[in-house]
């Protein structure tokens, strides 16, 4: 958890806002899996429906099992360039995630903008990834390190975090809500 330059934070910033839809792998209509979509409400703010015209930030605020990241992605002052990105997977951690990291670790890394900038960069890939882009994967995150992803059918993990919805469509993006934050090295 250690903080980066904020010369790198703004350069990877501006990836996010640079992505385009030409990396966008070929995607089917999505159809989320996982335990945790059972939450998802069915119709109306929230709903698979609703987000779908959403871009992801502001997607991601109408889920209150996303409320510690979305808190996240406001202090690190995200919010306009993930909604502006052109296409992009997002890997989401619940907050449950956030809250099996230690008080005193997590309320630093809120307040330091920079080392929250490159853990939050490291959740972003560029392109829309449709499951079958996360068996036996090497991803290239927009922080500029990597992240393994594995499984098949209804069975994905991103590095040690396992997937608990996934195939989630947003305007600009495809969300995989996870059950752990993943550290950049």
């Amino acid at each position: 958890m250690k903080g980066i330059l904020i010369a790198a934070a703004l350069t990877l910033a501006t990836s996010v806002a640079g992505a385009t839809s030409a990396s966008a792998s070929p995607q089917a209509a999505a159809e989320p899996f996982g335990p945790a979509c059972s939450s998802v409400p069915a119709s109306g703010e929230g709903s698979l429906t609703a987000i779908a015209d959403q871009p992801v930030a502001t997607a991601a605020s109408t889920n209150p099992e996303l409320s510690t990241l979305v808190t996240a992605v406001k202090k690190a002052g995200l919010v306009e360039t993930l909604n502006s990105a052109k296409a992009i997977t997002v890997f989401a951690p619940t907050n449950d995630a956030f809250a099996a990291i230690p008080k005193q670790d997590l309320d630093g890394v809120l307040a330091d903008k920079a080392a929250l900038t490159k853990i939050l960069t490291y959740h972003v890939v560029d392109g829309k990834k449709a499951p079958s882009d996360l068996t036996d994967a090497q991803l290239t995150t927009l922080q500029g390190g990597k992240l393994t992803a594995k499984g098949s059918g209804q069975d994905y993990t991103v590095n040690e975090a396992k997937v608990v919805c996934g195939d989630v469509p947003t305007a600009n993006a495809t969300v995989y809500v996870i059950d752990k934050v993943l550290m950049p090295e």
